[in-house]
Order: C-alpha cells, then structure tokens, then sequence
C-alpha cells in the first residue's frame, strides 16, 4: 500500500529521490506558492503542539523557515528505509497523511508524546559541527550560552544577499550615520551634498531610512539609532573584504576608519566589483554572535553586567546585519528580527 509523504528540505540542492516512488510534486523558493504554503504549515505545526512552542516546536518553525524544496510522493513501506537515508541526506522533515509531523527515520516529531523522545529535529553535520565549534570558543571565555540553542544556518542552505545588494546597503548605512552623527553633533551636513556624492545610496534606501533622510529635525531616539548603523556598516565592510578583521565585540568600531572604507572608492567601482567572502566565515560569525547576543540579553534580564566585557550594541548591530545577509526570515532591512 502506497503512503503519501510531503518533504520539506532545506538544502538549496538535495540529492535526488533514488528510491522507487510516484513523484505527485515538487516545487523550489522560485514558485510563489512555497512561500505562503510554509507560512501555513508554520500555523498548522504551532497547532499540532497545542498552541505552545516547545522546544521541538520551535525547532521545527525554524526549518520550515529555511526550507528550500517540497517534495511530495507516494512510496510503499517496505521501500521506507531508503526514504529515511534521503531525508537524512536532503535534511528534510516528513508530514504523513495521519497528520504527524516526522524527523527523518520516521520518527514522530509532533504532536509531542512519551514516546518521541528519540525522534530530532534534523540540521546538516556543517551547522552541527560549526555551532560545536563557537559553543568550545564562548565557553572557554566563560560566557554560557545554553546548548539547546539550535545551530545557525549552513553553506548547503544558505543563500547570501549578492555582493552589489551588500554594497549598495553600505552605502545607504553610510549616509544615514553620517547624518546621524552630523546632528548629534549640531553640524548637520546638507542633505543634499551627502546625496550627490553618494547617489547610488539614494535607490537603497528602505522606509525608514528614507523617512530619517528626510525629516529636518527627526527624534533624538532616531539620531541614536541611526548612529549605531555604523556598527552594522563595519560588519558588512568585513562581509565584502574592505576590513581584514572582526574584532570581538566588546569596543565600539573605529568610526573614522569604517567611513573611510565606505568613501575611499569610486561609488560606481565598489558596487560593480563588490564581493562577499567565503560563506564559511559569515556563518562562523552569525553564529558567534547569535549565541553571545543570547548571553548578553540574558544579562540584562539578571540584572548583572553583560559577561567578557561584551558590547550589547555592538552585537546587536553586528547580527541584525548577519541576519539580514542570510535573509533570515525573507525580512527586509527594516523588519529583520534577532530572536535569541
């Protein structure tokens, strides 16, 4: 007897289905029906866990989130074991048609029994291996940061904003902190000179941005925010190899130095040529700050000083741009979140 089985995988290329099976579906990030169909499941999920998000819930929210490919298929059982290599090879969850949410090996993920505890939420040997890595690095400073933390997203999953959509963001952060210091400082510096020599900025500005450019006397708070955007601007200088390094984040960034590396180029030239570095090293870091973002939120929530002389603004800064490049979410510049 054939057993429809939906698969949701969330590497950007998953190895073939080599099994025998009726292929009935399947469909990438480029059919805009993906989309909204996993804003669904999200809903369907958050049910299936009674309305609480559990630890498994949530790991599960965030593989859906990253999914990549849906398969949809008939197999037979005694042709299941096959099905469980390749999810495990393609990192895929499986929905059954009794209404169960399944880890790999056919394990039941959701609803949530006695009996599950073996089953995982699944996530590729690179981002098991990476967050290993940054919990060793955190733990011998002596900053705790708590193992059921999930990993960040990997190489096989992730898919970088382009090298000239990074760009163009520098520029964009650039003139709003600039504007921003400029009237902390009560020199405010005409918009229009900032806007003529830095014109590619102008079709990168987001909402927000646009409505701060615009205003002639914005809020105190939004001068504050603005200014801090420096932090975010040195993180993608680094992404794009204008700084050779990241400093760990507990002093601010050298200011004069990361608006030297935004203006020491022809605008055109630095969009044109813009390249990211390797994806390794990004995710190394989003996952450095992910976990020590964690840490210093859960300092305030104490009441204690932030661990290691860590900077919280800087951190802050430095992963919601992280957040951003790997389209965490699909979000925006001015909606990206960094959920701990």
């Amino acid at each position: 007897m054939a057993i429809l089985i939906n698969a949701y995988c969330t590497l950007r290329e998953p190895p073939p289905l080599e099994f025998p099976h009726q292929l009935l579906g399947a469909r990438d990030r480029t059919d805009p029906g993906l989309a909204p169909h996993l804003q669904g499941f999200i809903g369907y999920m958050v049910n299936l866990a009674g309305g609480q998000m559990t630890q498994t819930a949530y790991h599960i929210m965030r593989h859906i989130e990253r999914v990549q490919r849906q398969f949809s298929f008939n197999a037979v059982e005694r042709d299941l074991d096959a099905v469980s290599r390749w999810a495990r090879a393609a990192n895929a969850i499986l929905y059954l048609p009794s209404g169960v949410i399944c880890d790999p090996s056919g394990q039941q993920l959701l609803p949530e029994t006695g009996n599950n505890s073996k089953a995982q939420v699944p996530y590729p040997g690179e981002a098991q291996e990476r967050k290993a890595r940054v919990m060793a690095q955190v733990s011998a400073l002596g900053i705790d940061a708590p193992p059921t933390l999930p990993p960040v997203i990997s190489e096989p999953e992730v898919d970088l904003r382009p090298g000239s959509v990074v760009a163009k963001r520098c520029l964009a952060l650039f003139v709003a902190a600039v504007r921003a210091e400029s009237l902390a400082a009560k020199q405010a510096i005409p918009i229009d000179e900032l806007l003529s020599q830095f014109h590619l900025a102008v079709p990168a500005f987001t909402p927000k941005e646009r409505t701060f450019i615009d205003t002639p006397s914005p809020s105190e708070q939004d001068v504050i925010s603005f200014a801090w955007r420096y932090e975010a601007l040195y993180l993608l200088e680094w992404v794009l190899g204008l700084a050779a390094e990241l400093p760990f984040p507990t002093e601010i960034c050298d200011v004069p130095l990361t608006a030297r590396l935004a203006i020491d180029n022809n605008v055109q030239q630095f969009v044109d040529s813009a390249r990211l570095r390797p994806a390794g090293e990004i995710l190394d870091a989003l996952d450095l700050h992910y976990r020590l973002h964690w840490a210093v939120r859960q300092a305030r929530v104490d009441r204690r000083e932030a661990p290691a002389n860590l900077n919280p603004g800087v951190i802050q800064e430095r992963h919601y741009a992280l957040n951003w490049l790997v389209r965490f979410e699909d979000a925006e510049w001015d909606d990206v979140d960094t959920p701990t």
